[in-house]
């Protein structure tokens, strides 16, 4: 009802806050070793790593496994390792994966993988899951974790339940089983999304066995736990409760009255969805306060969670192509909401945003529509609630784990666009070293009287003409081979590219 089908296009582009105060809960305060390590469990509002400190999923959602290509898309564009680097070096650290119940028929390969110049060479001659399998071990290996989202039940469309006549819930919670086991020991993917965006005719708590989304999440979220008791269990909500009607998967108002008990404590995160004008109208948009009112619709709907400490919130996917500014005012109104990680850490609200992917109908993408240009100003707005990378979970030989080498690094700045009275550029740097860094410095001098007006993803000095940057906390940390972006606005225009250093520890 409220959702356009985004990923119409996707199969053809490929063929072709409040401060808040609770009793209890653990500050967020910087560990002596990186927080994230391990299987995750939660504590009332908090996600926990395995030595109990507190997370913040701070991500990004990669489709394409839900569609009839059975591979994450872009892969006909670029190399997968390459894609997945550059979403570390945007600080984003968890990897949300769509998938549809057909990857696991016999049979299911990836479309549109680009296998030229050297792209992609290790997933030749694998089907769908085995691709999945390198696209999960490389993650781990850049410090990204993993949410497998079960989107839909087949590459047709989304669906109202979590069965259809052709996917019964045998299936659904077999298929469920079978990813559970298969990562099993495999503590890049933290947990299973049971299914996205149910709706009308779903209920919560209603007590029909047939569309009660509540139940059916107890016994899909305890048979994944039967066979691996470490996950954690992502919940979504459902269209309407009590006759109050939301976003697809957006209403959890039923969690007060109706919360989800699983044979195992400790693992039940809550899921919502929230999205702009460019995907549906709704009347808060045209309400005469928006966007003061917002924070009290999310209350509502989903935030209450968090604010009762009742369990952790997710906000699994929103998103906008920021066309409007109704659509502007929304995104900036949610990230403050979400709760700055530089004030509140990972005592926060949990999120993945949609999309990587430049091919999603109404909501565009970080990426544009070459799949290489990251779009900074949607990138930008989403600087402050990003958070740190988690510890790698490669090999004890792989690349970039501590040796007592030698650390160095490169950058290289670029002009992405000019408009006389001001432009915006974007600066790579490059671990050209022995070892992984810690944190880089980059350093320039304009040559006319250009001055910074704004900065993501790094922080800056100017004195004069030159311009001091370093590293965020979120991208600081750079692997031997690879890389960090940060991106800034200027004035006035009219200026080249300048020389630039680069100073790593």
């Amino acid at each position: 009802m409220f959702r356009s089908l985004r990923r119409v296009l996707c199969a053809v582009a490929a063929a072709l806050l409040i401060p808040l105060g609770a009793a209890g809960l653990q500050p967020a305060h910087a560990a002596a070793e990186a927080a994230g390590a391990g299987y995750w469990h939660t504590s009332g509002r908090q996600i926990l790593d395995k030595s109990g400190q507190p997370v913040r999923i701070a991500g990004i959602n990669w489709f394409g496994f839900e569609t009839s290509n059975q591979v994450v898309h872009g892969l006909w564009s670029r190399d997968y390792k390459s894609m997945i680097d550059q979403m570390k070096s945007l600080g984003y650290n968890t990897l949300r994966i769509p998938f549809s119940d057909d990857i696991f028929k016999s049979g299911a390969v990836p479309d549109s993988i680009d296998f030229s110049s050297g792209k992609n060479a290790d997933l030749q001659g694998l089907n769908s899951l085995g691709v999945l399998d390198r696209i999960v071990s490389y993650a781990g290996q850049d410090g990204l974790k993993v949410i497998l989202d079960r989107h839909r039940p087949d590459s047709g469309g989304q669906s109202a339940l979590w069965y259809t006549s052709a996917v019964p819930e045998s299936t659904w919670i077999a298929n469920l089983k079978a990813l559970a086991t298969r990562y099993q020991g495999q503590d890049t993917v933290v947990g299973i999304d049971l299914h996205n965006e149910p709706h009308d005719p779903a209920c919560w708590g209603c007590g029909d066995t047939a569309t009660d989304w509540r139940l059916a999440a107890q016994r899909a979220g305890n048979a994944v736990l039967g066979v691996n008791p470490d996950l954690l269990i992502f919940v979504e909500g459902v269209q309407t409760f009590n006759g109050v009607s939301g976003w697809w998967g957006g209403n959890l108002m039923g969690v007060a009255q109706y919360p989800v008990q699983l044979n195992v404590a400790n693992r039940v995160v809550y899921s919502a969805h929230d999205y702009a004008t460019s995907v549906a109208q709704q009347s808060w948009f045209s309400d005469p306060s928006f966007p003061a009112n917002m924070p009290g619709i999310w209350d509502k709907y989903w935030g209450y969670i968090f604010k009762q400490n009742i369990a952790p919130v997710w906000v699994g996917e929103f998103g906008t192509t920021l066309q409007s500014t109704v659509d502007q005012k929304w995104l900036a109104a949610l990230v403050a909401y979400l709760r700055p990680t530089s004030t509140y850490g990972a005592d926060s609200f949990h999120w993945t945003f949609w999309s990587w992917n430049p091919n999603s109908g109404d909501t565009g993408g970080i990426l544009k529509d070459d799949w290489q240009t990251v779009d900074t100003v949607k990138d930008g707005y989403l600087a402050s609630v990003k958070a740190p990378g988690f510890p790698s979970s490669g090999d004890p030989g792989d690349p970039g784990d501590p040796g007592g080498g030698t650390a160095a690094c490169t950058a290289s700045y670029s002009v992405s666009s000019d408009w006389g009275s001001g432009f915006n550029a974007e600066v790579k740097v490059t671990n050209s070293g022995s070892t992984a860094l810690s944190s880089w410095k980059v350093t320039w001098t304009w040559p006319g009287s250009q001055k910074v007006t704004s900065m993501w993803n790094a922080s800056y000095t100017q004195t004069g003409s030159t311009v001091t940057a370093t590293n965020a906390s979120h991208n600081g940390a750079v692997p031997v081979g690879g890389s960090a972006s940060f991106g800034f606005g200027g004035a006035p225009g009219g200026g080249g590219a300048p020389a630039v250093s680069c100073t790593a520890a």
